[in-house]
């Protein structure tokens, strides 16, 4: 198989799990903010950026951003998607950046925290701005919400979801590389 058409392949792949996830798990985690839920839905993204890099990540969190928009999270309608974009582009680009030039287990490790922490930054500034717009809440009670709720919320769920990936990932790049020497001894047999 091309190598182009098996990483587009991976990457539809790890989008509609993506979405699948979003719409089978998916719970609130702040009581005060049942709005703000945590789902999975991360991981194979970021998985998708270890593979291949920041843009693909990004590239697959536009997309799946607007399935789920569209469809697992209607509720958040345009800014709920626009919320998902910059959130999990944010991990994407910091861990994919950072993995791709450290491809070791420590820079595993530093890729994800970092990530972590830029998506919570990001997302304060965000909720501050966005939230008053999505939930029709003053600005000055987001503001209040910022500390006790909103980025206590963004640092659980991206951790578990940074803590996932950092499991899962190599034993999922083990299994495709071990399909791909299959498929490569399959097609010198044939050859």
């Amino acid at each position: 198989m091309n190598e182009n058409v098996r990483k587009i392949t991976r990457l539809g792949m790890l989008a509609a799990l993506s979405v699948a996830l979003a719409a089978l798990v998916h719970f609130p985690l702040m009581p005060a903010a049942a709005y703000l839920e945590y789902d999975p839905a991360d991981i194979p993204i970021l998985i998708s950026a270890f593979l291949y890099g920041p843009w693909y990540g990004v590239a697959i969190t536009a997309v799946v951003s607007l399935v789920q928009g569209l469809t697992v999270s209607a509720a958040g309608g345009p800014i709920g998607i626009i919320m998902h974009i910059v959130s999990t582009g944010a991990v994407c680009l910091v861990s994919g950046y950072i993995y791709k030039t450290h491809r070791s287990i420590k820079g595993a490790r530093i890729s994800l925290l970092a990530g972590v922490l830029v998506m919570c930054a990001v997302m304060a500034r965000m909720n501050y701005l966005l939230t008053p717009l999505y939930t029709g809440m003053p600005r000055e009670q987001v503001a209040q919400m910022l500390i006790p709720i909103i980025i206590p919320f963004n640092l659980i769920k991206a951790s578990i979801n940074a803590l996932l990936t950092y499991l899962v990932y190599k034993p999922i790049r083990r299994f495709l590389d071990r399909i791909d020497g299959r498929r490569a001894h399959a097609a010198e047999k044939q050859g």
